[in-house]
């Protein structure tokens, strides 16, 4: 008995001094901060460290080490584990030219960040924030920013010179697991496994990472790192649906292209639609109740059927108007400009007519002063109507031509709407005065088009199933022709009936003509039928614009795949010294896209988006 109790005796002192000699490090592990992510949002200068929430919050004191040749600084953060894989940006425009993030020691656990900046930066502009355990470093000054502070939040155009990616160089591990953890020297920055990296060239966006999507009751949630801007939505049918599409914004894979059901019969889908474009999609019955509400910092985007949720889940908290302003930005452009005295939440539904504003935690603003102030502005016949409980909704009526943009300010507490007429906005001031006179101003405003209707007479064009592509070029050219002629345009045609024209004479004619576009109309063929798709094609560089504003139009409104903007060497778009591209409207070697090519539904939507995407480009570029 008693050499079972020493044995129970050595056995206890053994596993508890195995226990003390482990607690220490269990109970640092408990501890340590981990670091989880690392963003860099160009779009707001600044980059987001996140942690995993712990006891003691993550870094209370920042030591800022600056060092010179090359001018960078670097900080470190105790008691750190970075568990991702250690980050290494290179950015070809602004201040900030690199930033490293590495495990910089273990035992003690120590993450470094090191950050290289033009020569000409003034480092006192690096600002510190700490929200839970998130670290945000703040580049005051180190990227333009437009509007005042002010974010783009909705515009008309679904084309903008504002859409563009950033080329970076990103620096990757190509070790084995086992490899030592690399360190960053303080002296001189350098990598002590350089040779063990590999760099990679990424196009990256440069406004919003899309990367979680919640759905309820009637509303989806989408969320992710930048800015949302959103573009007029359309609606479509056969099935109903309302398409909103998100530009320069890259959608996370695990929600691209996944079905989310909002109710038994109303679903949601995100996709990434173009190389900088990502597309939300509702199809429902009711899809024009479902409008987008920004959030109070624009860092979220909720997707509601407005007529069946509950507005308390919108929001909390109130804010009342506190001034009013208005902008003449230049004899076609006014801006209405809002005050609040805290964060609002906003909905906004673009139609036709009208841009309907609702500003759900709004409860309090003074209708004098709102008169007075945009009296003799496209705001003076704004209805301001109280909604009990939710908010106030501001209905502001349109010009069938204005071009509308929406602005919200980073602290939320400032919203600006802007109308822009491509006539004289007189058209929205005194629609009489205007009706009298507008034949005589568009004279003078007004562009010339040239149309080329492809293929004709002897020459058919692509064939399929007895239908001939000369003859759909021809009808559908004819009607983009007459809703331009509509608009006060001039329109030529390189051919008006069933005849032979050469590549040779469509490109003299263009050249006498001296217009200002020129684009050429032509159906696609395939040896495999199963394809289908819209294409548009430039050559010059000058031609892209154009090419991008027209294609953008026709992928909103045609249902077929989007096949993209091609640089293709055609004759007619090669030899011509105006901006030129060559649109392919659909597959004639598709048996389902040929029925639709040769339908009127197809041809005048067809017509339409091309003309719409004509004037798009005159109204944003000309």
């Amino acid at each position: 008995m008693n050499a079972l109790i020493k044995k129970f005796f050595t056995f206890f002192i053994s596993f508890f001094i195995i226990f003390i000699s482990f607690a220490p490090k269990i109970y640092a592990d408990d501890i340590r901060n981990k670091i989880t992510s690392a963003n860099f949002d160009t779009s707001n200068s600044m980059i987001i460290l996140t942690a995993q929430d712990t006891a003691e919050p993550i870094l209370k004191d920042i030591k800022v080490v600056k060092l010179e040749n090359p001018s960078r600084v670097y900080f470190d953060i105790d008691n750190s584990i970075l568990t991702i894989a250690k980050q290494d940006w290179t950015f070809n425009s602004g201040v900030v030219k690199q930033v490293k993030i590495n495990q910089f020691s273990v035992n003690p656990d120590k993450v470094r960040v090191v950050m290289y900046f033009d020569e000409e930066f003034d480092l006192n502009n690096i600002k510190f924030y700490r929200i839970k355990n998130n670290i945000i470093i703040k580049f005051k000054n180190a990227y333009p920013c437009n509007e005042n502070y002010l974010q783009n939040v909705y515009r008309d155009e679904h084309s903008s010179s504002s859409d563009f990616y950033e080329y970076t160089t990103v620096m990757f591990p190509v070790t084995s697991p086992n490899d030592k953890t690399e360190q960053l020297q303080q002296g001189n920055g350098e990598n002590a496994l350089a040779s063990t990296m590999a760099k990679k060239e990424l196009k990256l966006n440069t406004k919003l990472y899309l990367n979680n999507a919640i759905a309820k009751q009637n509303l989806i949630t989408l969320n992710g790192f930048g800015a949302i801007t959103l573009e007029k939505p359309y609606l479509l049918s056969n099935p109903k649906r309302i398409v909103y599409d998100i530009p320069n914004t890259l959608t996370d894979a695990k929600i691209r292209n996944k079905e989310f059901k909002l109710n038994e019969t109303d679903t949601a889908k995100i996709g990434q639609f173009s190389v900088n474009k990502a597309r939300v999609v509702i199809t429902s019955e009711d899809a024009q109740n479902y409008l987008p509400v920004f959030s109070k910092d624009n860092q979220t985007i909720t997707f509601a059927n407005v007529k069946k949720i509950d507005y308390k889940t919108l929001f909390t908290g109130s804010a009342n108007v506190t001034g009013y302003s208005k902008e003449k930005n230049d004899s076609q452009t006014y801006s209405m400009v809002l005050f609040f005295d805290a964060p609002i939440v906003h909905a906004i539904d673009r139609l036709n007519e009208r841009l309907d504003l609702y500003l759900y935690n709004v409860s309090k603003y003074s209708e004098e002063h709102f008169k007075s102030t945009f009296a003799a502005t496209p705001f003076a016949n704004a209805e301001v109507t109280l909604m009990p409980k939710i908010g106030i909704k501001i209905s502001i009526p349109l010009n069938s031509d204005s071009m509308v943009s929406s602005y919200l300010g980073a602290d939320g507490r400032t919203l600006k709407v802007k109308i822009k007429g491509p006539k004289s906005i007189s058209s929205i001031l005194s629609p009489v005065i205007s009706g009298m006179n507008q034949n005589n101003k568009d004279k003078g405003l007004k562009k010339k088009i040239v149309l080329d209707p492809g293929h004709g007479g002897s020459d058919c064009g692509a064939i399929g199933g007895g239908v001939y592509e000369k003859n759909i070029t021809l009808d559908i050219s004819k009607r983009v022709r007459d809703l331009l002629v509509k608009k006060g345009y001039t329109v030529e045609m390189t051919r008006n009936s069933d005849v032979y024209v050469s590549l040779q004479d469509r490109v003299a004619f263009s050249e006498k003509a001296d217009p200002d576009i020129f684009v050429s109309i032509h159906v696609n063929s395939s040896v495999k039928p199963e394809i289908t798709g819209i294409e548009t094609h430039y050559y010059h560089q000058e031609s892209m614009t154009l090419a991008q504003t027209v294609h953008s139009s026709l992928a909103s409104n045609i249902n077929s795949p989007n096949r993209g903007l091609f640089k293709s060497k055609f004759y007619v778009i090669n030899h011509t010294t105006v901006p030129a591209i060559l649109v392919e409207i659909g597959f004639i070697s598709n048996s389902r896209e040929r029925a639709e090519l040769i339908g009127e539904k197809r041809k005048q939507a067809t017509a339409k988006a091309i003309a719409e995407g004509v004037e798009n480009y005159f109204k944003q570029y000309k």
